[in-house]
This record gives C-alpha cells, structure tokens and sequence, in this order.
C-alpha cells in the first residue's frame, strides 16, 4: 500500500513539473546597449509577447523630458453699457435702468498659465514642444527632471504643423534620440512621458490605432493615434516606440475635436524635425499652398470616374483666383503625380506640398475625362489671406477679430450706414463678449466704414481699443485690452 502510494506520488510530481515547463517565463535576451524590455510568454506558443514593464524606458529618456509653464496676460476687458449713466447705487433713476441692463462682471487681470510637456533634443538647450502650448505666451518656463528651472526663449512657433521650438541657458544636457515612424505600425507598443495636469514624470502607455489620421484642423500633417487619453499638460511630450527613441509629439487635439475618451493623437517626429530645422535656422517655417481641398478617392468614386482603382487625391473644391484655380485644376481632377512622385492616397498630398517653399513651380499630373493631363502650379503660402476672403473684404488680427464689410441688404436691414460685420471672434475680442454676427460701428470715437479703415484704426489706438458695437438693435462700447 505504501509502495503504491509512492507511486502515485511520482506520477504527481511529474505532471506538476510538466504543467510547470509548460508554462514558464523565458528569460529576455537583448544586444548590449538596447534597453530591457521584459516580456512574459507561454513557452511553445507563438503567441504575441505580452509587455510588463517599462521601466527601462523611462529611466534612459525621463531626464530628457521637461515640463512647461507659459504665462499669458489675461487682457483687462470691460462692457460698459451707454446706459444708465453712472451713479450712486440709491439713485432711484439709476436703478430703475438698471434693472433692464445686463450685469457685468468685474474686468479680469492677472496671468494665466499654459501647462505642457517637451522634451529636449541637443545637449545645449533647444527644446521641442507643441505650438499652441506657447501661443501668445509673454514668459515661458522650462523645468528640468532635477528640478532646475530656465526662462525659455521662444526660437520658433509653427502653428500650421503644430510644432515650436524653444531654447534655454543649460549646457551638457541629456537630449532625447530621434527615432522613425516609419518603423512602427497599427498594433505596436508606444509610450509616452509628461506631465499631465503638472504632475512631471508621469508615465502612459498603450497602442498605436493608426499610423495616418487626418486632421486638418490641427494639421497639415496626419497624426499619429494612439488608444492612449489625452490629458491637460501632456501635450508636447514625447511619443516613445519600445527602443525608447521619439517617433512623434503628442498633440492638442482636445481644442479643436474635444475632449475625446480613450484617444490621443501625435506629430510624427520625422515631419516635425522638418519644421524644427526651419524654424532654428529662420525662426519661422513657411509651407506652400496648392489653393484646394481634397478628400479620399474610394473605390466607388474611382469607378465614377473612369479609374481601375483608387490611386490619387479628389479634388473637392478650388480657392477662386488661388494657385490652383490659375493653373486651371478643378472640382472632380484626381490628382496623382506630383513633381514625379506617386500621389497614393488623400493623406500624402498635404505634406508633399507644405514641404516645399511658397514660390515654388511643381509640376501636377491629373485624372480628368477619362485621360492624364498636366500642370505647372506655382505654389502660394499657407495660411495667407486668400483670394475669397478678399473678395469679402475680410480681415483678421491678433486681437482675434475677423470682420468684413456689410452689404447694401444688411445695412438696410440692420439702419447703419458703414460699419463692419464681425465674421470670427477669439482671444481678446472674444473675452471682451464681441460674438459674430456684432456690428462694429465706431473704433474709439471715429465712425468706421470697411475692414481696411476699422484695422487702421484699431492699430493706432495703443494698447487699449474702445469698439461701439450695435447687437439685436442695442449699442454698447467694449473696452478690450490687447497689448
């Protein structure tokens, strides 16, 4: 009996040591100098490895991340009604018109302050960050992982791409390394490190979803998208693959698509070091302007029009008198050549053309009529007045107004005579309460007429600017602080 105990005991053991082969952890080779990288997998399957640490990465590039302040005046802006007058709060006839007055909060001063991440790449202090991060900053500050703290100088701002560059007073810096995103791909590990809501040091990780999204409200470049959250001060940062090298700078897509759960988005690195060298070398960065909008050929829509398959960008529309409309291009060309290098898709047409310099000629094969045809375009700036909205005699300006001239229909219809109408409204003129749709009657105490004497008007005012603005029948003076 006890034998055949024993027996059964071995026969035990023995599977329990099987099931445990089966089932151990390999150990995870690596090449000197590549960073570790421990991964957990069922011996004999090939299954995906499954990623359980980080760590490595964040100790070779966490001392390369910085976490950003810029500080941004808040412009002292008031509505002051014309009626009632001013005086004593016991004034009967005061209060009887106030009463049908809308209360106006105090004038709000003091700084606020921009919080974001960037990381440094060169030993002497250049820094890259992302743009809207540092718009309209006064004072930028950098800290550093050890804690040291610089007032940055601001080298560079390139809103169109997304991407800024700052430099600060340090020497024998750690920079971060530059890697490729052409060497990642949907389903890959990243990570990222920053400094959400300013905490520093915080580290995220997760999967790229897709290596192209277009977003042209943000960028001409498509993004990087990730399944990882965006959160306040993680933009600029940088968007690791798992060797630890950047291959993008996470964005702020928030301000412009919302705040979207389980989504984050990132500059590829490769297309920001393009700027980066501009705006180092210039302290802009310029991008030419074909003049048109395009949008994804499907395969039904290649067939409408004559193709064996999708290859080309659409033209859906053309920017009237732009460099397109002048060479002749127009709704419903497919464009796929330019300057000899295959146009594949939608997504590759922007940035071909925002490389290249304003001024410059490309030469542009299309798909019109079941045939090829050419063009020599000569390309315009990007973010440059266009020709429609001179035709309307829009203008815009720092102090974020964008008005144009009223029609004789509006003018009827409204009882001014002259005056401007306000199209888009932002920074300080939004702050100020102006909306679109205001009239703005006189600029100080001179009538205004069109944009180009509103905008002149505007400009020698000095620092603080008084707007009679007439809204639903009702006038009012706006006082708006623009610096």
């Amino acid at each position: 009996m006890a034998s055949g105990n024993l027996k059964s005991l071995v026969i035990v053991a023995g599977v329990i040591s099987a099931i445990s082969t089966g089932c151990s952890v390999q150990a995870n080779t690596r090449l000197p100098g590549t960073p570790t990288v421990p991964v957990a997998r069922l011996a004999h399957s090939n299954g995906p490895a499954l990623l359980t640490d980080f760590s490595s990465i964040f100790q070779q590039d966490g001392q390369a991340v910085v976490n950003i302040s810029a500080s941004v005046d808040q412009p002292a802006a008031t509505l002051n009604p014309l009626w009632p007058p001013a005086g004593s709060a016991q004034d009967p006839f005061s209060r009887f018109f106030r009463q049908f007055s809308p209360q106006f909060s105090g004038p709000a001063t003091g700084p606020s302050h921009s919080l974001g991440s960037g990381f440094i790449i060169s030993s002497n202090g250049y820094v890259l960050t992302e743009s809207q991060i540092i718009a309209g900053a006064r004072k930028i500050n950098v800290t550093l992982t050890d804690g040291r703290k610089f007032r940055a100088t601001l080298v560079g701002n390139d809103p169109a791409s997304g991407v800024a560059l700052l430099k600060i007073p340090a020497t024998h810096l750690h920079p971060m390394k530059i890697g490729s995103p052409a060497s990642s791909k949907a389903g890959q590990w990243v990570a990222s490190i920053g400094a959400p809501y300013g905490l520093s040091n915080s580290m995220t990780a997760g999967i790229v979803s897709n290596m192209s999204r277009v977003i042209p409200q943000y960028s001409y470049i498509p993004l990087i998208q990730t399944d990882m959250t965006e959160n306040a001060g993680e933009a600029g940062g940088p968007l690791l693959d798992l060797n630890g090298e950047v291959i993008g700078i996470m964005a702020r897509v928030r301000d412009v698509l919302g705040n979207l759960q389980g989504l984050a988005f990132a500059i590829p690195i490769d297309e920001a070091m393009k700027v980066e060298q501009q705006l180092q070398q210039e302290h802009r960065a310029e991008h030419g302007r074909l003049g048109i909008k395009i949008q994804e050929l499907s395969g039904q829509l290649a067939q409408s029009f004559g193709l064996n398959r999708p290859n080309g960008a659409l033209i859906s529309s053309v920017a009237p008198g732009g460099p397109a409309s002048r060479s002749g291009l127009r709704p419903g060309d497919v464009i796929q050549q330019m300057n000899g290098i295959n146009v594949t898709d939608s997504a590759t047409l922007p940035v071909a053309v925002a490389d290249l310099k304003p001024g410059t000629a490309v030469h542009v094969v299309y798909w019109r009529g079941h045939a090829t045809h050419d063009a020599t375009v000569v390309l315009g700036k990007l973010g440059e007045a266009t020709p429609e909205a001179v035709a309307t005699g829009q203008m815009a300006a720092p102090d974020g107004l964008t008005v144009r001239g009223l029609t004789a229909g509006e003018q009827r219809e409204t009882g001014v005579k002259g005056g401007v109408r306000v199209e888009k409204s932002a920074g300080p003129a939004a702050f100020a309460g102006i909306e679109p749709g205001d009239i703005i009657v006189m600029v100080n105490s001179t009538p205004v007429s069109n944009p180009t004497q509103f905008r002149q008007n505007v400009e020698h005012s000095g620092r603080s600017v008084a707007l009679l603005v007439q809204r639903n029948d009702r006038r009012m003076f706006v006082t708006i602080d623009v610096g």
